[in-house]
């Protein structure tokens, strides 16, 4: 009894010691998946060579063996994809080759071991290639040797660990080569017909039309949306600036809907947006977008705006006359200062900005939201915040809501802006282990804390020096100083707004202030001149508001603060701080009274 229960252990420890190997042999050598992102097609195992003999592929041993003097490590390894057909459809494979050294070690080789790691999931596959080599050189192509693994099954844009070791192993482990390798996503043509990629959209063109019509009567415009459906998504949601529509494909092979939007609009161009929901990607699938121009149909104009167009058509043309005279009489005698005046800066590209901030007070708040305002008006910037697209954060979630916004601009030319205050400071503290944070505005807010899973998701990016260039830190000097950026952030310029504005926004068109022989200047953006626009002055009311806040409440952070036992009742006080009821009109009251103090 003794004897069969000792056997029984020991099997269990050969079986767990080696359960990796030989399991995984078995699943190459069916086809079947190691895991849902790696695996290999056995039909594509083998390394036969027509001047090699004995070349044979298994699963790696649970031991190395391990010398002093061992061969020298390949030369290198190169990587290819593409697409192949298996019973479940199309798949992305990839092809690793490696090119052996044609020394005298090469002789010397038993094999070679590869090892592939995907580095999101922490699962391997390691294959032992046994052969023996007699010249240094393959004697049919008069080239060096080379060996190719086929067939490894991976995921559009996943990153994957390869090592290749030439047999016997050095003790040392220095005759082996590490290469990262990233597969290309579902955009890249090599492998966007794979199955994975179509059910999400890779080569689905939407060919949106928009035709629009004017309804004089009832003062309003028709705009008919047409669209061809796309195979793996059932259904959309097609936007018109916040009209949204949610469509079925329902065996339609077109899909049609029609937009009625009150007149006069506040702006010619209108963003018309479908978000599909492919079976993969679902709720984050890339958006198509198409800008329309409705002012050609406006209704006739009246016979005043006829006037008023018509007088400033004069006064240009004779502003015109004046600078023509004025250039002419110049033109022989340059001033040499104005050879150092700046030049003027042409905006070519729409850019986003991702605003990163803390809801400190109510009054910083409407600092941030004038802000954005200002971006977007007077600088022509788009801009995404989470107060602007509560909807949207309520279904996604606040953190799935911040980690796409951040994929799609670490992807592209756009911007992270962090605007730093004592919140934002106090947080920062709070994750690195001071005492935990609650402030009464994020209670009050219909997305939350927005800020925390921000930093936790931001800060290992930014920590690498390739993304740097996305991220923009900048505090508000007037209300907040430099004390209040946490200290990861303190390795880069930290800007100071509004003095520092058009630096910042040089920054965010990835364009230098200060070029050889010029210095680019944007009108209207300077701290003596942000103002001269209404969104400009709203800006400015707001900050002179918060400011002379600060100074009649030198406690107003403190005052913010909850402790944990509050929370609960400022949650259930939520709902009445929304109501315009006597029980806030003292609040209210304070913050009005700062404001007019500001005018």
């Amino acid at each position: 009894m003794l004897f069969a229960f000792l056997s029984l252990l020991l099997s269990y420890a050969i079986f767990t010691r080696m359960v990796t190997v030989p399991f995984l042999y078995i699943c190459l050598s069916a086809g079947l998946s190691v895991s849902s992102s790696l695996w290999i097609l056995n039909e594509r195992l083998h390394c036969n060579q027509t001047t090699l003999r004995h070349c044979e592929i298994s699963d790696c041993p649970g031991t190395d063996m391990l010398v002093q003097r061992a061969p020298t490590g390949p030369e290198g390894c190169s990587e290819d994809f593409g697409v192949t057909m298996v019973k479940n459809g199309a798949v992305p494979i990839m092809k690793l080759t490696w090119i052996l050294k044609s020394d005298a070690s090469v002789l010397h080789l038993k094999g070679s071991k590869i090892n592939i790691l995907d580095e999101s999931t922490n699962q391997s596959i390691c294959l032992l290639f046994s052969y023996t080599i007699h010249e240094q050189m393959n004697p049919s192509s008069k080239t060096k040797w080379n060996f190719s693994l086929d067939g490894v099954v991976v995921d559009p844009g996943q990153t994957y660990m390869v090592s290749v070791t030439n047999l016997p192993e050095s003790e040392s482990r220095d005759n082996l080569i590490r290469k990262t390798i990233s597969v290309p996503r579902c955009d890249d043509k090599r492998i966007q017909t794979a199955t994975v990629c179509l059910e999400n959209g890779s080569l689905w063109e939407p060919r949106m039309t928009a035709d629009l019509s004017v309804d004089k009567e009832q003062k309003k415009l028709l705009i008919a949306v047409s669209f061809e459906a796309a195979q793996h998504s059932e259904r959309y949601q097609v936007s018109v600036l916040t009209y949204l529509k949610n469509v079925s494909k329902e065996n339609q092979t077109k899909l049609n809907l029609t937009f009625e939007l009150g007149l006069p609009l506040s702006q010619c161009e209108i963003l018309l947006t479908i978000q599909p929901y492919f079976l993969r990607c679902n709720d984050h699938c890339f958006r198509h977008q198409e800008t329309i121009n409705y002012c050609p149909y406006y209704p006739p104009r009246t016979l005043i705006i006829k006037v008023v167009v018509g007088l400033l058509f004069i006064d240009v043309y004779l502003f015109l006359l004046l600078w023509r005279a004025f250039h002419k009489d110049s033109v022989n005698t340059p001033s040499s200062s104005a050879k150092h005046q700046p030049e003027g800066f042409q905006l070519h590209k729409r850019k986003r900005v991702l605003i990163i901030y803390s809801l400190d007070h109510p009054l910083y708040k409407n600092i941030v939201l004038k802000l954005c305002s200002f971006l977007a008006t007077k600088c022509g910037t788009e801009v995404v915040l989470d107060l602007l697209d509560s909807a949207r954060v309520g279904v996604l979630g606040g953190i799935q809501w911040l980690d796409w916004h951040r994929e799609q601009i670490e992807s592209s030319s756009d911007k992270i802006l962090i605007l730093c205050s004592p919140g934002v400071q106090a947080k920062w503290r709070a994750m690195c282990g001071a005492e935990q944070v609650f402030l009464r505005e994020d209670v009050y807010s219909p997305v939350g804390d927005m800020l925390t899973p921000a930093l936790s998701l931001i800060v290992p990016h930014f920590m690498r020096c390739a993304s740097f260039e996305k991220y923009i830190v900048a505090y508000f000097d007037y209300v907040c100083s430099e004390e209040d950026v946490p200290s990861p952030f303190n390795i880069t310029v930290r800007y100071k707004l509004m003095k520092q504005f058009e630096e910042l926004f040089f920054r965010i068109l990835d364009t230098e202030k200060h070029e050889p022989g010029r210095v680019n200047h944007i009108e209207g953006l300077s701290e003596d001149e942000y103002h001269q626009c209404p969104s400009g002055r709203a800006l400015w009311e707001a900050i002179e508001a918060f400011h002379v806040y600060q100074q009649l409440h030198p406690h107003w952070f403190e005052d913010q603060l909850l402790e944990s036992s509050d929370l609960e009742v400022e949650a259930t006080l939520t709902e009445i701080y929304a109501d315009p009821t006597p029980q806030v009109s003292s609040h209210l009251l304070d913050l009005n009274s700062a404001e007019s103090l500001a005018m």
